[in-house]
């Protein structure tokens, strides 16, 4: 039978720190524009759980670091790519929320910093380290933002990027066609209207199919 214990569970335990700052791939395989910060570090473990339970209790734990640096988590995932097997966590900053690194601006608002995806790197590890979660795999944990051109995910994102330029993709026509691109002049109820200088959509929020900011230079 394995050992059991925190102290026991792991045979080996690597970690590997590296800054990337610039364009890092995102989850979808896609590239990500801007300062997109990532602070990677690779574990070796040596027990297995279960995959739904697992990355719940990942997400839960997460959440917790965040939350411990004023930061949110926006995304999680546990998947399998080239590299090998990826824990990789997103994090944001929490509307309204102004800790010691935040970067204020007019234009990109408060951002996530390089010290931030590095704090939160080095407590999580740390409590993966300690806590009763167990894996079958070698991986990579990366902490990254959203970067400049994130996804806006529900209502309060529409409310709280307000000013900013977006691209919406529809599930139905607006207006005759399910591409909108403008700037998120208010939101009405559920209702958010853009416009691009010549015209105003109305878009209903229960029609946004994806929608992600656009980066303004």
């Amino acid at each position: 039978m394995p050992p059991r214990g925190a102290s026991l569970r792991r045979a080996q335990y690597q970690l590997e720190r590296d800054i990337v700052c610039g364009y890092v791939r995102g989850g979808n395989d896609e590239w990500a524009f801007g300062p997109t910060f990532c602070f990677s570090g690779r574990i070796i473990v040596t027990l297995s759980g279960t995959g739904v339970d697992r990355l719940g209790e990942l997400r839960s734990i997460a959440e917790r670091v965040a939350r411990s640096h004023g930061l949110e988590v926006f995304d999680l995932q546990f998947r399998r790519e080239a590299i090998g097997w990826v824990l990789r966590v997103v994090i944001d900053r929490r509307p309204g929320s102004t800790g010691p690194s935040a970067l204020v601006d007019e234009t990109h608002g408060e951002n996530v910093t390089v010290s931030d995806c590095a704090a939160v790197s080095v407590d999580l590890s740390a409590i993966l380290d300690t806590e009763d979660v167990v894996f079958d795999h070698t991986y990579t944990l990366e902490v990254s933002s959203p970067g400049l051109d994130r996804p806006v995910r529900g209502l309060d994102d529409f409310i709280r990027f307000m000013g900013r330029r977006v691209k919406i993709v529809t599930s139905v026509a607006v207006d005759g066609q399910r591409f909108v691109s403008g700037r998120i002049a208010r939101v009405e109820d559920q209702v958010i209207i853009v416009e691009d200088g010549r015209t105003t959509r109305r878009v209903p929020v229960n029609t946004v199919a994806r929608a992600r900011l656009e980066v303004e230079i």
